[in-house]
């Protein structure tokens, strides 16, 4: 349906022209006369026909300006402005205000007294030069015009001397303004180091606390581990000799012999070292006792120095290590540590129950195995711990593992029966992977102290002991049966525990022991 528009609604409002009345003969007349219509318009019909088209004319000019004004384009919208960014605080300006120094003060005081006087000889000549304008004398004008004259070169002068002390205070004043700029270079240089000096020690906290953090999940040192046979074993009481201010003679060999014989290093070792001072003393190599510490530590160096076979590899595969070791020295908790270092590097680790002896034992292994993600090859409570490591050695063969750890049942070294059962497991070993065990490590407990070197001596006379795991050394004074360890038997400790963690067990290094003790 179409809308009227404004055009059709004004011609709707013309009144229609009159129809003419039809006529009989067909045609149409004009109304009321009957006579057929005029061909011709009229003057009336011409000047309605002209009002109409005008009017027409006029209506579409309006419905024009009125329907087909354009709509005015809309502005373009501004993109909205990104705000600027942030750029960072400017550091506030640093101003320095110096007090006058004395000399300063001084040449102020010299400028306002200067001042002052030029002022008061200003004030005496034009009190002169009224006077003298006034003077009604000759004689008295003439006077004052002469003092009026003395007056102004007095002023002259005076100005000149204002004039130098003033200049001398801008002089002074402008050597504090340069003193002042010092000073604020110099605080805010000082600022700026001391917002670096925090920075870096906020940077170095955080590292600490990193590194602390570290060495807590990482374990104790070998210095932490050895601190309780350094501040109360013997090397307290050697620190205590070494630091006394005196003539090198017997007295102190003799007091050095008493420390290192109730040591526990040995009395083979003890007399060892002992003997190496006495030789260096008659040969007058040692003047002070300072120096005997020194010969004792290149000594003991030489002793822990040993060569390290290679532990936990370089066997089978599968490299089979043969734990031993009395009761209670630590064997099964070194194993399960062991265990556990190996399968964080990835390699795969089966252990062998071999201790049937004892329930307790085994339990633990199993503890230790799933912790470390090991397997576990175990027997019946009481029966042949051979047939356990046996099977543990064709198992770690099947399943390709990279190294085999069979515990053992701890033993007292003097049992000469249970040391025989010992030497028939290790024989298994040896038929079920020939040349095993590759390694046969044997966990002391430093706790002993010398009678630890006793058990070692007996353990390697009877399976050939290749390694020495020394644990809980943390927890005692008597670390220095490493020495007598090393120096008596000439097998090198590879293990030492320092602490409860799995990174406690440490690999032994010589170096590093030595520094622990004497520095």
């Amino acid at each position: 349906m179409k809308t009227p528009n404004a055009l059709d609604a004004l011609l709707a409002q013309v009144p229609p022209a009159p129809s003419p009345a039809p006529t009989p003969g067909g045609g149409t007349t004009q109304p009321g006369t009957g006579t057929p219509p005029q061909t011709g318009l009229t003057g009336g019909d011409v000047v309605g026909i002209g009002g109409a088209a005008v009017l027409l004319v006029l209506v579409v000019v309006a419905a024009r300006k009125l329907f087909g004004r354009k709509r005015a384009p809309e502005a373009p919208r501004k993109p909205q402005e990104e705000a600027p960014p942030q750029l960072p605080a400017e550091r506030p300006e640093l101003r320095v205000e110096l007090p006058p120094s004395e000399a300063e003060l001084a040449l102020r005081r010299e400028l306002d007294t200067a001042h002052a006087h030029t002022e008061d000889l200003r004030r005496q000549r034009e009190t002169a030069s009224f006077a003298a304008h006034d003077a009604k004398d000759g004689a008295e004008r003439t006077r004052l015009e002469a003092e009026v004259r003395a007056l102004k070169e007095r002023e002259e002068e005076a100005k000149r001397v204002e004039y130098r002390a003033k200049k001398a205070v801008d002089d002074e004043t402008r050597e504090r303004r340069k003193r002042e700029q010092v000073e604020a270079v110099r605080l805010r240089e000082e600022a700026v180091a001391q917002e670096a000096a925090q920075a870096e020690a906020a940077r170095q906290a955080e590292a600490a606390a990193q590194r602390a953090k570290v060495e807590a999940e990482g374990g104790h040192t070998l210095a932490q581990g050895l601190d309780r046979t350094k501040t109360q074993g013997f090397m307290a009481r050697l620190n205590g000799l070494f630091g006394q201010q005196r003539a090198m003679d017997e007295s102190v060999l003799a007091e050095l012999e008493d420390i290192l014989f109730t040591a526990d290093i040995g009395v083979r070792t003890a007399d060892h070292l002992v003997s190496v001072a006495r030789d260096k003393l008659k040969r007058s190599e040692l003047k002070d006792p300072e120096r005997i510490k020194d010969a004792i530590r290149e000594e003991v160096a030489r002793m822990v120095d040993l060569p390290v076979p290679r532990s936990l590899e370089g066997g089978g595969p599968p490299h089979v290590v043969m734990v031993v070791g009395v009761n209670g020295a630590g064997k099964t908790t070194t194993i399960g540590k062991l265990a556990a270092q190996l399968t964080g590097k990835g390699q795969k680790v089966v252990l062998a129950a071999g201790d049937t002896f004892r329930a307790a034992a085994t339990e633990q292994l199993d503890v230790w195995a799933e912790r470390a993600g090991a397997q576990l090859v175990k027997g019946v409570d009481g029966g042949d711990p051979g047939g356990v490591v046996f099977e543990a050695v064709k198992k770690a063969q099947a399943e390709g593992a990279d190294v085999l750890i069979a515990d053992t049942a701890g033993r007292m070294h003097n049992k000469a029966g249970l040391m025989e059962e010992l030497k028939k497991v290790k024989r298994v070993l040896g038929k079920a992977l020939p040349g095993a065990p590759h390694e046969v490590l044997l966990v002391l407990d430093a706790t002993n102290g010398q009678n630890a070197i006793q058990q070692a001596k007996q353990f390697h006379e009877d399976v050939g002991v290749t390694a020495i795991a020394l644990t809980k050394l943390d927890g005692t004074a008597k670390g220095g049966v490493i020495i007598g360890i090393c120096d008596e038997l000439k097998l090198p400790v590879v293990w030492v525990g320092v602490g409860e963690k799995i990174a406690d067990l440490r690999r032994f290094e010589p170096r590093e022991f030595v520094r622990a003790l004497f520095d």
